[in-house]
């Protein structure tokens, strides 16, 4: 991953009481993690504002990722813009709210359908050379586009969800990536939650999360894919972890261009996760771990109608 340590440890920022997430942030500072991600939507906005204020300090010994390109409508509804005034500002403004003179990886977080990315990815550029922004990235972009980006200024990273839940971008945009240097930043890579084991119902999820929406969390598809979590949880068990520490381990062994943005909320979990960048799997162990979940036998898509299109552009 151009000029970003592909070793870094990395969290995503995740939502909870103030006080709680700046203590969360600074014990991954103190355990070692260095790659923190965030967006603007998140919130919106006031993850940034606690993420800058977690990282107060620290500021040298860290990678600050955060994206741009999505919002809600007030009608509630997500939209996706990306034309030249709108990335100019959006930069400015998460700027202000991470407290900070310059964001290291900067995504973008949707491509807009109705503006070329072209014009996008060289405002983007411009921010680079700008010196507000170190490097550039996308998210769940097709291989085309990754292309068309990339042949006007380099993309560092790719980000996408890649879990044993998901992985649709295998056959074709992880190899675009590693011809082109990239570097991939799986997001969700423990399916939302439910590689955790934690969940067995929609209905432990709080009102308005968007999991609620998501097919895979709908009755029928959820009773099918917890019969997958078990069959992780015995390979798990004979290798004394959790089966969020082994699908998050599977993540890891998928190359060291590949750093996974696992997101918490509790300090346990946190520090399952990062024991989990050092557990050792094997051919079997892999073998086993991806016949217990192979790729398309999740039920469900992973968005709704509404959502996906925006996905894959």
């Amino acid at each position: 991953m151009s000029g970003i340590d592909p070793g870094v440890k990395s969290v995503a920022a995740a939502a909870g009481s103030d006080t709680e997430f700046v203590s969360l942030i600074r014990h991954a500072i103190d355990a070692g993690v260095t790659l923190f991600d965030t967006a603007d939507v998140y919130g919106p906005h006031t993850n940034e504002r606690l993420l800058g204020r977690a990282v107060t300090g620290n500021r040298d010994n860290i990678v600050l990722a955060t994206k741009f390109g999505i919002y809600y409508d007030p009608d509630g509804y997500l939209r996706a813009r990306g034309d030249s005034a709108y990335v100019r500002r959006s930069c400015d403004d998460s700027l202000s709210r991470l407290g900070v003179d310059h964001i290291d990886l900067y995504y973008l977080h949707r491509v807009d359908p109705d503006i070329p990315v072209e014009e996008t990815w060289g405002t983007m550029a411009d921010l680079v050379a700008a010196g507000k922004v170190r490097y550039l990235g996308m998210s769940e972009v097709s291989a085309r586009t990754v292309h068309r980006a990339h042949s006007i200024h380099p993309v560092t990273a790719l980000q996408s969800e890649w879990s044993l839940w998901h992985r649709e971008i295998e056959p074709e945009i992880v190899p675009t990536c590693r011809r082109l240097g990239i570097g991939i930043v799986p997001f969700a890579p423990l399916g939302r939650g439910l590689l955790t084991g934690d969940i067995t119902s929609a209905d432990q999820l709080p009102v308005g999360d968007l999991r609620r929406s998501l097919p895979r969390f709908s009755e029928d598809n959820l009773n099918h894919n917890l019969a997958i979590v078990d069959a992780l949880r015995a390979v798990a068990a004979e290798k004394s972890v959790t089966v969020a520490q082994l699908a998050l381990a599977w993540v890891h062994h998928r190359g060291t261009d590949v750093v996974p943005i696992p997101g918490t909320r509790s300090l346990g979990h946190l520090k399952e996760n990062i024991v989990a960048t050092d557990l050792d799997l094997s051919a079997d162990d892999l073998s086993r771990i991806e016949a217990a979940s192979p790729p398309g036998a999740v039920a469900g898509a992973r968005y709704s109608d509404r959502l996906i299109r925006y996905v894959g552009r």
